[in-house]
């Protein structure tokens, strides 16, 4: 049984307050999205592959991107793990997982692994858990994984596992991400960062055209992670310079994507970006 785990875009990430369990609450808006490379050589989707095959004993092959970590870091290896804790009678099978979605990106590829792993098993054994119930187990792997299992666009608070589904379609629009396979460290970002209430309500994005945007909403971590890679800040001025709509970091870096009228695109002609992908909604 076959799964393709999407990335996510973050627009607008306001950081506005330091808990004091460690973490920080935030608001945003996750959107999915699901992107293809415009050239020959890179004509695969970025979405993960996940599949589950019968076996002997349980195991996983990971290929493609590197994957930091042991095999039991792995939020596919640990959703398996964790389902069969609720039901130990769910046989051995094979874990296949492709990566395409880079790490340290901001792209959310793990959190969609995790996700689309309980969401995919709960299929392959016919467990009948709910949604809800799938949702409480995501929680388990990271904050963000519940969303993945809506996989609809929705405004996030708490830890981003605070879901209000909302209205925004961007099916209007093309979407190009550039990814410039810098690594950001999500701990690091959160440490440069000096949490403030956020300033805009963003359940109230989608009544705003997206040319207005810019002016409006930010990414908060973009100050201390551009002001230590500046090329990030140079593909977020490109993109406007070529005719984005908006443009931002996603989530905690490194990826910029840019919002354009349909059909449009940057030409991505500078030298130290690795791979750009297009979104058409």
């Amino acid at each position: 049984m076959l799964s393709f785990p999407n990335p996510k875009i973050n627009i607008g990430l306001f950081v506005t307050r330091k808990r004091p369990d460690g973490y920080h609450d935030l608001e945003t808006i996750f959107a999915p999205v699901s992107v293809a490379a415009p050239t020959m050589q890179a004509s695969m989707s970025l979405n993960d592959v996940l599949e589950v095959v019968p076996a002997t004993e349980t195991r996983i092959t990971i290929t493609g991107l590197a994957v930091a970590g042991t095999e039991a870091d792995n939020l596919v290896w640990k959703a398996w793990h964790l389902l069969q804790a609720s039901h130990p009678h769910i046989a051995p099978v094979h874990i296949y997982l492709h990566k395409k979605i880079p790490m340290g990106a901001g792209l959310g590829g793990g959190s969609a692994d995790g996700a689309f792993m309980l969401r995919l098993l709960n299929d392959y054994y016919e467990l009948g858990l709910s949604l809800a119930q799938l949702a409480e187990l995501a929680l388990l792997l990271g904050s963000d994984c519940p969303f993945f299992l809506y996989n609809k666009p929705c405004y996030a608070s708490g830890r981003g596992e605070e879901l209000l589904p909302i209205s925004l379609d961007l099916s209007p629009f093309t979407i190009q991400i550039v990814d410039t396979a810098i690594h950001v460290s999500t701990a690091n970002a959160f440490s440069l960062i000096s949490p403030r209430p956020a300033p805009y309500d963003l359940r109230n994005l989608p009544d705003l055209p997206v040319e207005s945007w810019k002016d409006v909403i930010h990414n908060d971590f973009e100050g201390a992670v551009f002001s230590r890679h500046p090329q990030l800040l140079e593909v977020r001025d490109h993109l406007y310079h070529s005719g984005a709509l908006y443009a931002s970091m996603t989530g905690s870096g490194s990826a910029i994507y840019g919002i354009f009228p349909k059909g449009k695109m940057a030409n991505m002609d500078l030298d130290f970006f690795s791979k750009s992908y297009i979104s058409e909604g």
